[in-house]
């Protein structure tokens, strides 16, 4: 089974460090632009079916990939992003920061974050993101498919963390994906493995994200 990881592209929350979560904000014309370049990139892979996230952003990501293709798009709630409860919405940016001071650890101690009301904590998406996972993986129906899996910044980082099985100080490993990287996974034998990550198939300057 091959898995092609994709963080959606970007929108108008993205560009503005607003905290998005389980809040359904589209694409923007940039976002739109890296999703086409993405889906030339991945012209060439057969794909068979995709699991995205519910919300729109990633789905529309999907659709742009899989333009004039036959693959069944399948929407899988696992793979929302994190919810963020009453923080949804608010800036994060150091320039136009919105939140208390202990929403720093988010970024700087992950095991420590403490969700908000209605949000989760990193060990809750961590663990749905893991039971996706293993579903698919377990699901000999699936055992020799190539599939697009459409989702977010944070459930994507909650995906390799279970994949390379490391504690959640680690959770952010390189740090959020860019929008539109995609990142290649191979399972054997039960076992997930990172092949290549956060590869993007655009020309366009994008900015890392910054605390």
């Amino acid at each position: 089974m091959k898995l092609y990881l994709v963080r959606h592209g970007e929108t108008d929350w993205n560009r503005a460090r607003k905290i998005q979560g389980q809040v359904d904000i589209p694409l923007n014309e940039f976002g739109i632009h890296l999703a086409e370049e993405t889906g030339k990139g991945l012209k060439d892979i057969p794909f068979d079916l995709c699991f995205t996230s519910p919300l729109g952003r990633a789905k529309q990501t999907a659709e742009i990939i899989l333009k004039g293709r036959d693959v069944p798009v399948i929407e899988e709630p696992l793979i929302m992003e994190m919810a963020f409860g009453v923080y949804e919405g608010k800036c994060c940016s150091s320039e136009g920061w919105e939140l208390p001071e202990s929403f720093h650890r988010f970024f700087d101690g992950p095991e420590e974050y403490e969700a908000p009301e209605g949000g989760e904590d990193f060990k809750q998406v961590k663990e749905r993101v893991g039971k996706f996972l293993e579903r698919i993986g377990s699901d000999d129906t699936l055992k020799d498919s190539t599939i697009l899996i459409t989702t977010h910044g944070a459930a994507l980082a909650g995906m390799l963390n279970y994949i390379k099985k490391e504690p959640l100080s680690k959770y952010w490993g390189q740090g959020v994906h860019k929008n539109c990287a995609v990142t290649e996974v191979e399972e054997r034998n039960g076992s997930f493995h990172i092949l290549t990550e956060n590869t993007v198939y655009y020309k366009d300057k994008v900015e890392p994200w910054k605390k």
